[in-house]
């Protein structure tokens, strides 16, 4: 993984693989237990709501593997979602009210929004690591206008977070909002804008057809950390 991301990334292989090396806490110890990630905003429209998934009883990794659903951090983020599973605000609220003040505490003292780790072990919060959170073309611009209005950053820093080459991910096609359109699925989208082209439910299957010039979107029913080169391959 280290090396395609690399090679994707345009990083030399001489800089070697960061790694970090910490005392564990348990988040699958029973129903008091739990782990997740958040957003200090939303990445993908940079709206200022704290952004999130968690799951109750599990470790890290549960979370990215795809084996169980997480469920959203926020009540708002559940309804505006219509899904059933109780949101952390609403099983933990305590725990959520600490992790919400320790979140603003983060983005004001780095000035930029940011990607947390976190695992509740019974009922203790302990945070496990933050970072500068990835985010599209469209948010970032938004997140940089209302960190300038919120005083948090000046014009000057705000221009120069703004990656020149992400600009090009807001000229992508899209799809025009007033015509019709007969959707058969729905999933989360992982690339801007519109793309077309033959299903595929393999990342194999993505790189055989990208080889032999055809267009592809890759399907699946979550994506794991083998997909990356599939997720390159693949149009959409």
């Amino acid at each position: 993984r280290a090396k395609v991301y690399r090679k994707l990334n345009h990083i030399p292989s001489y800089w070697g693989t960061a790694v970090n090396v910490q005392s564990m806490v348990f988040g699958n110890m029973g129903n008091d237990c739990a782990t997740g990630v958040v957003f200090t905003r939303n990445p993908s429209n940079g709206s200022n709501d704290i952004y999130g998934e968690y799951l109750i009883n599990a470790q890290g990794e549960d979370v990215v593997a795809g084996t169980r659903t997480p469920q959203y951090i926020t009540k708002k983020a559940k309804m505006e979602s219509k899904v059933k599973e109780a949101s952390m605000e609403e099983c933990m609220p305590k725990v959520y009210f600490e992790l919400f003040k320790i979140l603003k505490k983060l983005e004001k003292h780095y000035k930029d929004m940011q990607d947390v780790e976190f695992t509740v072990e019974n009922k203790k919060l302990w945070m496990l690591q933050t970072r500068s959170g990835k985010r599209t073309a469209k948010s970032a611009i938004k997140i940089a206008a209302d960190m300038v209005k919120e005083k948090l950053i000046s014009k000057k820093e705000a221009i120069l977070r703004i990656d020149p080459n992400s600009l090009d991910s807001l000229l992508h096609p899209t799809l025009d909002e007033n015509s019709l359109i007969n959707v058969i699925a729905h999933g989360l989208p992982a690339s801007p804008g519109a793309a077309s082209g033959r299903v595929v439910f393999t990342s194999e299957e993505a790189e055989r057809l990208t080889a032999l010039m055809q267009d592809t979107i890759l399907v699946r029913v979550e994506t794991s950390p083998e997909d990356i080169q599939g997720m390159h391959a693949a149009k959409g």
